[in-house]
């Protein structure tokens, strides 16, 4: 696995050791604060919920380092609006 420096809505940077990286079942990453309010805990691109992303230590990042591109993910709140009323109710693993 490769944990990518950057990848938020706001483009917020977010390097291997931030503690407030959130990422879904497909690794999707975000700040905490998106999850938190604007995406209600439903990942915009696979339905899924957010968890925090594990923090890799300095000796394995000097090992295995992490992706250095950055990916911005534009929100159109309409459209997660409508997506999130489809699973608000159901558990993530029943989405």
């Amino acid at each position: 696995m490769t944990a990518a420096s950057a990848s938020d809505s706001r483009g917020k940077s977010l390097p291997p050791n931030a503690p407030d990286a959130t990422i879904c079942t497909y690794e999707c990453r975000f700040c905490e604060v998106c999850p938190l309010t604007r995406l209600r805990n439903v990942c915009p691109n696979c339905g899924g919920n957010f968890a925090h992303r594990p923090i890799r230590t300095r000796a394995q990042l000097a090992k295995h380092p992490a992706r250095a591109d950055a990916h911005t993910v534009g929100i159109d709140e309409a459209s997660h609006a409508r997506f999130f009323e489809r699973y608000c109710d159901a558990p993530p693993g029943e989405r």
